[in-house]
């Protein structure tokens, strides 16, 4: 409870995730008695003063059950159909229930392309501020209806968590059908115990996560425990609870011990680095010395020209490249300030040599330090 007590007492802004289980009935038909549960606790939440972001699953299950069909498309634009006709289906319910309330409810969806984007990163970022400052309730999905990659490998426990760091949130909450997190499988293990509160990610949490949940959502405990560490690097506490348990999210906010708590970092990442960390792909690979790997990983200095061994990828300026050690370990990832083909030609050369070799110089340093993550 102490940890509950430092990090969830007088949180301000919160996103709530809920997941397919928990909005639909095992028809796969929406549980619209569920739906109004948690409208009416988030509304109740917003009264207070509070800021809330609701990010949703079901639009495919919405679709599934509009179609009629009896189990969860296999192909890509199966699932993309059912989407599409889920998606309006979802939003309308939201906003009809929302609406009985007094509240307004925005529609916001997103790509992964839109958070690698920095530039459409921000955009996104000022237009939930400007909704909070409305008075709006963001309503939030992945645009499954057109991208394949979020429907293959995606899931809503890493938008929220992505969603709760850009938006600076106090408190993510993920809804599901399972109490939180176990020390082992408990649909398996009648013995397996409830974790309430977790202070540090470490490996051996990490393996109590399972596999994939019910067959009308994507995600699972291993999903969620990633999520963790993408909220709690940014600052932001997280807790995995029941989203069928009566009152649940006012329960949570009232310090109750429900579900399982990840306490925030210690020393969490600035907006910038954890930008850098989790929402982009690396474009290319540098490879340095140990003195480079030493210089960066030791004494947080940036990298420079000398220390490149090897560079891989073709990538430009301004994009992620991932940095690794003689032994083939990344150990951190930044901005880098040349492209590829510049740095192939100023590789292990000193900075009063770039401009010779280049005909100018811009940057003395490769990636500066305040644009990289160490791991």
């Amino acid at each position: 409870m102490k940890l509950r007590e430092k990090y969830l007492k007088n949180v301000k802004r919160i996103v709530i995730k809920v997941g397919s289980s928990t909005l639909t009935h095992k028809s796969g038909l929406l549980n619209l008695n569920q739906i109004e549960k948690i409208v009416r606790q988030i509304a109740d939440l917003h009264n207070e003063g509070k800021e809330v972001i609701l990010v949703t699953s079901g639009a495919i299950a919405a679709g599934i059950g509009k179609l009629g069909l009896k189990s969860r498309p296999k192909t890509i634009p199966e699932k993309q159909a059912a989407a599409a006709i889920g998606q309006g289906i979802l939003m309308h319910m939201y906003e009809k229930i929302f609406s009985e309330y007094g509240k307004v409810a925005a529609q916001i969806l997103i790509t992964k392309d839109d958070i690698s984007h920095r530039t459409r990163f921000l955009n996104a970022r000022n237009t939930f501020f400007a909704l909070a400052e409305m008075g709006a309730i963001p309503i939030v999905n992945e645009n499954d209806a057109i991208i394949v990659d979020e429907i293959k490998f995606g899931d809503n426990d890493t938008l929220s968590a992505t969603v709760a760091s850009f938006v600076e949130a106090d408190l993510l909450i993920l809804l599901s059908d399972i109490e939180g997190l176990y020390d082992s499988n408990p649909r398996t293990n009648t013995d397996a115990n409830l974790i309430h509160e977790v202070e540090e990610i470490t490996e051996e949490i990490e393996k109590c996560a399972g596999g994939a949940g019910s067959s009308l959502g994507t995600g699972g405990m291993a999903t969620k425990v990633s999520a963790a560490k993408i909220a709690t690097t940014a600052g932001v506490s997280m807790v995995i609870a029941n989203g069928g348990q009566e009152n649940v999210i006012r329960d949570i906010v009232n310090l109750k011990e429900v579900g399982t708590l990840f306490a925030q970092s210690r020393h969490p990442l600035t907006l910038r680095k954890h930008w850098i960390t989790f929402n982009t792909d690396a474009k290319g690979k540098l490879v340095v010395d140990d003195g480079a790997f030493n210089a960066i990983f030791h004494n947080h200095k940036s990298l420079l020209p000398t220390g490149v061994v090897t560079v891989e990828g073709f990538f430009e300026q301004g994009q992620i490249v991932s940095i690794e050690n003689s032994m083939g370990k990344e150990v951190g990832r930044g901005i880098t300030n040349y492209s590829s083909g510049e740095i192939d030609q100023i590789k292990a050369l000193n900075t009063d040599e770039i401009e010779n070799k280049l005909g100018y110089k811009n940057y003395d340093e490769i990636i500066h330090c305040n644009n990289m993550v160490v791991f």
